[in-house]
């Protein structure tokens, strides 16, 4: 009893501890459910008289009012954004179906076993990524509505988290990390990938379905899920940089030069499509959090700011590093299907010419046999040999031949050397 007693005593403080921080989250959920329906985006629900529109100049008069900005012409951004998102899209899937058919033909035609399916499944996986980046604007375009709201909040980090989790195994891969050979890479990839699925998926199970909230959000509660995707971001550029100035400022003489250009290319592109993307991401984070309210532009602006911020950042990852790398994997799998050397069989030069090549018995290096052998006389002539030699004997050599390198001569016999002396 009294064991328990002080068991139960020193439980105390950890019961107190744990207490404290649950009642203190249940206080901030509270309060900012109370506080999300003052700072959240509206959520747009026509009412019984604003079922069509009216005096808007490119969309039918029965259009749901939700869909104004895909067809207003006043209003530009919409029908310009949505031109360059579904031109993405359809390039994206084209260059991802093009990847897919030329990898089905290497496999087939090649003869060897070809060691490019982690590589290309990478690829695909961020070719996907680019594509859904392309089809989230539209989501964006449309406005806030009980169906748009999840598929902001999940896919918007989701999708990018992915095509940077790609870049990053890429980034590894290159620096040659052993856990990204092969297949790795694509597992390294999808690794990283899911840690933004859980938590994404975690918000909204506890928004959605514990508190019972409506999908309305704060800015900075929406700024506050792309934290790990951001993460990620900074690791790849770290590593991208890295990766830069190793292949810059370090050569080796076993580099080929078209070899060394392509990986300094490669690395070039891969920095500054990483670089490119940061700064996308620091100018709409800015915009969003701090720029709008500034300006008195809250509600209006902040879709076309996140609008603009997936075209431009889906446009940057196609191409600097979709397109390029699809080309770099391509034109490398197509000079290595040379066939290599075959040392099969391969014999000395020497052995061509007559009078060279002598068959050798027993030990090859003459400079080794015991001189107990040669007073035997097991060695029926008598030969010169070198440790260094190249098939043939020093005794081969013909004495009354002139072997001396031959050196240039002048017409001047008598005095060759008058011309170098100068006369008083």
């Amino acid at each position: 009893m009294a064991f328990s007693s002080q068991l139960h005593k020193s439980l105390l403080p950890v019961l107190f501890l744990l207490c404290v921080p649950l009642s203190c989250l249940c206080q901030s959920s509270n309060s900012s459910s109370a506080n999300a329906t003052t700072n959240a985006p509206t959520i747009a629900a026509p009412s019984s008289n604003e079922t069509s529109l009216k005096g808007v100049p490119g969309c039918g008069k029965r259009l749901n009012p939700i869909y104004r900005y895909l067809c207003d012409r006043r209003a530009a951004w919409g029908i310009v954004l949505e031109t360059l998102a579904s031109a993405g899209f359809l390039f994206s899937m084209a260059l991802l179906f093009c990847l897919l058919l030329w990898s089905t033909w290497i496999c087939i035609s090649s003869r060897q076993r070809v060691g490019i399916g982690g590589a290309v499944a990478c690829m695909s996986l961020f070719l996907l990524a680019t594509a859904g980046i392309f089809a989230i604007t539209f989501s964006f375009i449309i406005r806030l509505t009980p169906q748009t709201c999840p598929t902001r909040l999940f896919l918007f980090g989701v999708l990018f988290s992915l095509a940077f989790s790609c870049l990053l195994a890429r980034c590894l891969a290159l620096l040659g990390f052993a856990a990204t050979r092969g297949w790795g890479e694509l597992g390294v990839a999808l690794g990283l990938f899911m840690v933004q699925v859980i938590i994404c998926t975690e918000w909204l199970i506890l928004v959605l379905v514990r508190d019972k909230r409506p999908c309305a959000y704060r800015q900075d509660e929406f700024v506050m899920l792309q934290i790990y995707v951001l993460c990620l971001l900074a690791i790849s550029l770290i590593l991208s940089l890295r990766f830069l100035c190793r292949s810059c400022f370090t050569y080796s003489y076993g580099y080929q030069g078209a070899a060394h250009y392509h990986w300094r290319m490669q690395a070039g592109l891969l920095f500054l499509t990483l670089m490119l993307s940061a700064c996308i991401w620091v100018v709409w984070i800015t915009m969003l959090t701090w720029g709008n309210p500034e300006v008195n532009r809250r509600p209006q602006w902040d879709d076309p700011v996140l609008s603009i911020a997936l075209v431009a950042n889906g446009w940057v990852l196609l191409m600097g590093h979709g397109l390029s790398q699809v080309a770099f994997l391509c034109r490398g799998e197509a000079k290595s299907k040379d066939a290599p050397l075959s040392f099969a069989g391969w014999t000395s030069p020497s052995a061509d010419i007559p009078g060279l090549a002598s068959p050798k018995e027993g030990k090859e290096n003459g400079s080794f046999e015991n001189e107990a052998e040669n007073r035997r006389g097991l060695r029926s002539e008598q030969s010169l040999r070198s440790p260094y030699e190249s098939g043939f004997s020093m005794t081969d050599i013909d004495p009354e031949k002139d072997y001396t390198i031959p050196r240039p001569q002048t017409t001047n016999y008598q005095e060759p050397y008058d011309d170098y002396y100068i006369e008083d």
